[in-house]
């Protein structure tokens, strides 16, 4: 029995120390996971943020979870589960609506405009005050997944056989000081278990040391919202470069899709922490969103010319190599813009990609281009094993086993992720190299 949620924390914290780890950052589960966490990261010497989902529950059992919410607007459905329980299309966008707006009170509320602090390629340990069902962890698990996250630890101090049998299958590591059988209620395991507000939440991420925001500012060169003039539209985007980046991407999204797209996000997080800058951009303008009328590829690839261009233009960019990332109907438009100017494209990935609607640009192409396509998606990945006949550039064709056209099933967009971070490293030269270029010319 623990006497609070902060005796449970610092018992917990006890058998983590155990095992040696590398600069863990630690995730509360809001609202009673967070007494729990801050022992936990004081011990481990750790940062400490919360990691703010939902679970969608199914419409008449909001116990059972077909998906999650998190932040970002990132969704993770279990298909499987909706189809099931023949959950509608208008049910789950209630569902979604519904968890998003509490997700968007709890991030205002609890994060009083400071900045969630970076999972992508970090080592995250998810800590709550017990596991019942465990649906909520085994969310928050897929969410920090899509955010990058390399090795998810969850950790609790008391949690029913069911639901740590179910994490074992679902995070890297599972840490559950008691699993007494029977289980009944996570409650039944404190003397006081007295419920946790929001104003109590702030309380404790305020006292807890986050890193100094100044410094952090300081590791950054460029973070900003960004308008590009390109072939007579004006287009939206976000430009992001950490300080001495290795190179930039430029992210092109899929039909259907904007700069807010959370795989791109997710993805492009992955680049940042390994010292690539990324933009990510709206390729149409609001009224062609809104109307549904879509420039054709050869418009679409002249526009992506233009935002390179751009970028040349600017001071804290100029310098950068360049990388193309494109998914879906994006591929195509990344394999034509390189195509159509060589001289700025050093690297292309496709994700997922449509490189037949490319076709005649395709034996164009000259910067080294990887195509990344799930196992299960039979259809896109012939399409992308005849493109490699038809390329002549550095090619290689990477299959993720187990991941379907949008990547959602678990760890499958990390190892997405991780294959195009390689790629753009290894093809992407570093600013110091072009400048002893520059100065030998």
């Amino acid at each position: 029995m623990y006497r609070d949620r902060a005796d449970a924390g610092q018992q917990l914290a006890r058998r983590l120390c155990a095992e040696p780890r590398r600069a863990p950052l630690i995730l509360a589960l809001p609202r009673g996971g967070v007494p729990v966490a801050v022992p936990v990261a004081e011990a481990l010497g750790a940062e400490l943020d919360v990691l703010v989902v939902r679970k969608l529950g199914a419409p008449g059992n909001p116990e059972y979870a077909m998906g999650a919410v998190g932040e970002d607007g990132i969704v993770v459905m279990d298909h499987t589960a909706r189809r099931r329980l023949h959950v509608t299309d208008d049910q789950v966008h209630v569902a979604m609506a519904r968890e998003q707006a509490e997700i968007d009170r709890r991030v205002r509320q609890y994060r009083s405009g400071s900045r969630r602090l970076g999972i992508a390629g970090r080592d995250v340990i998810i800590v709550d005050d017990g596991l019942a069902t465990g649906s909520t962890a085994a969310a928050a698990v897929r969410v920090a997944r899509h955010l990058g996250a390399h090795r998810v630890t969850v950790a609790v101090p008391v949690g029913s056989r069911e639901a740590v049998d179910w994490m074992a299958g679902t995070a890297d590591e599972v840490v559950c000081l008691k699993v007494p059988e029977p289980f009944w209620a996570v409650g039944e395991h404190y003397e006081d278990f007295a419920q946790v507000g929001d104003d109590e939440v702030v309380r404790l991420l305020r006292e807890h040391p986050r890193a100094d925001p100044r410094a952090a500012s300081d590791l950054r060169l460029v973070d900003a919202e960004v308008r590009i003039d390109a072939d007579g539209v004006t287009l939206n985007g976000h430009l992001q470069v950490p300080r001495d980046a290795a190179g930039l991407v430029v992210f092109l999204h899929g039909s259907g899709s904007d700069r807010h797209s959370p795989r791109n996000t997710a993805v492009a997080s992955a680049l940042r922490a390994s010292r690539l800058g990324t933009l990510l951009f709206d390729l149409l303008t609001p009224e062609e969103t809104e109307t549904g009328v879509e420039p054709s590829i050869r418009e679409s690839a002249h526009r992506v010319n233009e935002v390179l261009a751009w970028l040349r233009s600017q001071p804290m960019t100029a310098q950068l190599p360049v990388g193309l990332y494109g998914a879906s109907s994006g591929a195509a438009i990344a394999l034509a813009a390189a195509a159509d100017d060589p001289t700025r494209v050093r690297a292309v990935v496709c994700r997922g990609g449509r490189p037949d609607l490319a076709l005649d640009w395709l034996p164009r192409v000259e910067a080294p281009t990887l195509l990344i396509v799930g196992s299960l998606d039979h259809a896109v990945l012939d399409i992308n094993t005849d493109a490699l006949r038809h390329l002549r550039c550095p090619r290689h064709l990477q299959v993720v086993r187990g991941a379907g056209h949008l990547f959602e099933e678990d760890g499958t967009l990390q190892r997405a992720a991780a294959a195009a971070r390689a790629w753009f490293l290894q093809h992407l030269p570093a600013p110091a190299v072009r400048a002893a270029e520059v100065r030998a010319s």
